[in-house]
């Protein structure tokens, strides 16, 4: 019999700026630059880390019952308590 493990988005309680997440899809880290509360929905600005010159990405913050996510995003410091 197969087992199927489904997988949730991980969460922080908190997204703060000076963390570090990575994207799922190319495992680039990047950094969170600022976040800010913009018409009822938290925003957080991205910066792919060791790339000062590239453009910054804006990303809506999705409340989760664990806390906070960055869709298609996961913390990159899973080891530590954010």
């Amino acid at each position: 019999m197969p087992i199927y493990i489904q997988s949730l988005p991980m969460s922080v309680s908190k997204i703060q700026s000076g963390q570090l997440w990575k994207k799922n899809d190319s495992g680039e880290i990047y950094l969170v630059t600022r976040v800010y509360t913009e018409a009822l929905s938290s925003v957080a600005m991205l910066r792919k880390s060791g790339a000062e010159t590239e453009p910054l990405i804006r990303v809506r913050v999705e409340r989760t019952s664990g806390g906070q996510n960055i869709p298609g995003f996961t913390p990159a410091q899973e080891d530590e308590k954010f």
